[in-house]
């Protein structure tokens, strides 16, 4: 109702709703602080405490009664929450305790110290897309982006910069095709969907301290993912360090984009993974009941050309096949291998070979590991040369088979 929505908008912070900045950042920074620590850093936790308030409002329907000066404080208050980002991120323990804060009661780790310093972004963004705003107030915020006042002067371009990258990614979502041409097969709104995440996991990787850089983002990458439904989250991850080999060959062999960007619409670094590979492989292998699912779902070229590019995923994937095999037993019947019971054993026969496959027509390394573990496999069954007695000395040979008819 609109009293409710009054009530909301005369409030923030402290409480959720949009009063004026109290005395500014001026008042922080010199009487509140002089005062006592304690208690202006117990203030300042209070009002960090109120951003996850302030966003939701700003996608919500409450949004339909602000004007221009409701408007104003909402970015004020982003303005005043980038400052304590300036002010704090050479401080570890305060960093510690503002992302402490902005995390308690979340259903998931989505906001933490960094989101301070994108707070105008990310402000900017959900009241762009919020068709409940008025006229009167989106020119307002229009305005204000694309004139900011004298003290924002040099963060504000960028500001503006990243908001707008971000709205023309969406509407590329609809397109057929877009630059950079993506890998075979992958359709162009996954492919955006993996270069957006790739960017803000760099984001992060760049506001995050060196001691706590990897776990931060592995934090924030796991709240992202368990916000998709499972199959397309492994898509996207697919996708994203299928960008990230393409983006390093592309440097590698002189292809780098025209404005010096790679694929992943950050600046290229020569390393190819850049921030991205690192937290998603650990995503994928610190979980086996999840990388097992991962496995299971994408197709076996796919799997094959992820471990030709990533020797952290060959051994694990191999190990997951090997588990597999190990489930099946030799119908004499039905002159085949079946699985010992439905309801254990993951994949068939020909799914379990036509895997192993892929993996054989891969990369040198991973053909040569992929038959290396066969033989051993076949080795430790008893080395027969008889189909129907190893499932391993049974893949083998029709392996190598199929390669020689290559």
């Amino acid at each position: 109702t609109s009293d409710s929505a009054n009530r909301v908008t005369n409030l923030l912070p402290p409480r959720f709703g949009l009063a004026a900045v109290p005395g500014g950042r001026r008042d922080f920074c010199s009487n509140r602080w002089r005062q006592g620590r304690a208690a202006a850093m117990e203030a300042v936790l209070e009002q960090v405490g109120q951003l996850p308030a302030l966003l939701a409002v700003s996608r919500s329907a409450l949004v339909r009664d602000w004007d221009a000066m409701t408007l104003d404080r909402a970015l004020e208050w982003a303005r005043y929450f980038q400052h304590l980002h300036d002010r704090f991120r050479t401080r570890p323990r305060l960093r510690e305790a503002l992302g402490r804060r902005l995390r308690r009661g979340q259903p998931s780790p989505l906001l933490g110290f960094p989101h301070l310093g994108r707070c105008l972004q990310l402000l900017g963004l959900a009241l762009l897309e919020n068709r409940a705003l008025p006229p009167a107030a989106c020119r307002r915020l229009i305005y204000s982006l694309l004139q900011p006042a004298g003290a924002e002067a040099g963060p504000e371009p960028r500001s503006l910069a990243l908001l707008a990258r971000r709205k023309a990614a969406s509407r590329l979502l609809a397109l057929p095709c877009g630059p950079p041409r993506p890998p075979e097969g992958m359709e162009p709104q996954l492919q955006a969907e993996a270069q957006l995440l790739l960017s803000r996991l760099r984001e992060e990787g760049q506001e995050a301290e060196p001691a706590g850089e990897a776990a931060g983002r592995l934090l924030w990458l796991s709240g992202v993912l368990e916000q998709l439904p499972q199959p397309r989250a492994f898509e996207v991850v697919a996708a994203a360090l299928l960008l990230l080999r393409q983006g390093s060959g592309a440097e590698q062999a002189g292809g780098r984009c025209r404005d010096g960007n790679s694929l992943d619409g950050s600046q290229a670094t020569g390393t190819g993974d850049g921030y991205g590979a690192g937290p998603l492989l650990s995503w994928l292998l610190g979980n086996l009941e999840r990388f097992s699912a991962f496995c299971l779902f994408l197709p076996g070229s796919l799997l094959a050309s992820l471990a030709g590019h990533y020797s952290q995923l060959s051994r694990p994937y191999l190990d997951l096949l090997t588990g597999w095999g190990s489930q099946l037993l030799y119908d004499p019947l039905q002159g085949r291998w079946v699985k010992s019971c439905l309801d254990e054993a993951e994949l068939s026969w020909e799914e379990l070979r036509e895997r192993f496959s892929c993996l054989c027509q891969g990369s040198a390394l991973v053909r040569g590991q992929t038959q290396a573990t066969l033989k051993l496999l076949k080795a430790r069954d008893g080395d027969f040369k008889v189909c129907g007695l190893s499932v391993w000395t049974d893949l083998l040979m029709e392996i190598e088979e199929y390669l020689r008819k290559e």
